[in-house]
């Protein structure tokens, strides 16, 4: 088992950030925390989540169009802003990520099958966009992730071709402790789980 103190880093007193203090990310950092990321299990070894970093103040500028108002000052003060995104056509990568099966490829391809494939990215993307988060903490960095923005405009900025598609976003940087919120209320192991 790892130490309290990671435990502590990654979930107990890591907290969604708000706001931000004035301090870099560097590419090292990214690159560290994509490394850990890029680790962890998706379904057959797919890989598909997609990582735009915005780190100039015009990279931000083009996604505040597709930003809620509740969203735009945290978002445009934080060092980086990561698109996580999925590629839709994550199984054209399946003959290098996934060699040892021949046939996995073809039970994607074909436009009958994008409905298939987007459910299959959007889940594992999901996973890896929750792994990155944690991963960040790891190289610590702290995390403001949030869903309340348009994914279409998003999308028709960042991604036209149509291939990725924007899950969710994540602020990083270094979290500004006077504007993290109280901790709200978690449920209890025998309030949502069972025991079969």
């Amino acid at each position: 088992m790892i130490d309290s103190h990671a435990i502590e880093t990654l979930f107990t007193k890591a907290r969604t950030q708000n706001g931000w203090l004035d301090a870099p990310v560097s590419d090292a950092q990214l690159r560290a925390a994509f490394d850990l990321m890029k680790m962890a299990p998706t379904s057959a070894n797919t890989q598909p989540a997609r990582f735009v970093f915005l780190r100039t103040q015009a990279a931000k500028e083009r996604l505040r169009p597709a930003l809620s108002p509740g969203n735009v000052d945290k978002t445009m003060g934080a060092p980086v802003v990561a698109i996580v995104a999925h590629d839709v056509d994550f199984h054209e990568h399946l003959p290098r990520v996934f060699p040892h099966n021949t046939t996995m490829k073809a039970g994607f391809d074909g436009e009958d099958k994008r409905a298939v494939r987007e459910r299959f990215a959007f889940r594992n993307g999901t996973l890896q966009g929750a792994y990155f988060m944690l991963a960040a903490r790891a190289v610590g960095l702290d995390v403001g992730p949030m869903s309340g923005f348009d994914n279409a405009r998003v999308d028709a900025e960042f991604f036209p071709d149509g291939r990725f598609k924007s899950n969710f976003l994540c602020n990083l940087g270094r979290g500004d402790p006077s504007k993290v919120m109280q901790r709200l209320p978690r449920f209890e192991f025998d309030e949502v789980c069972s025991l079969l």
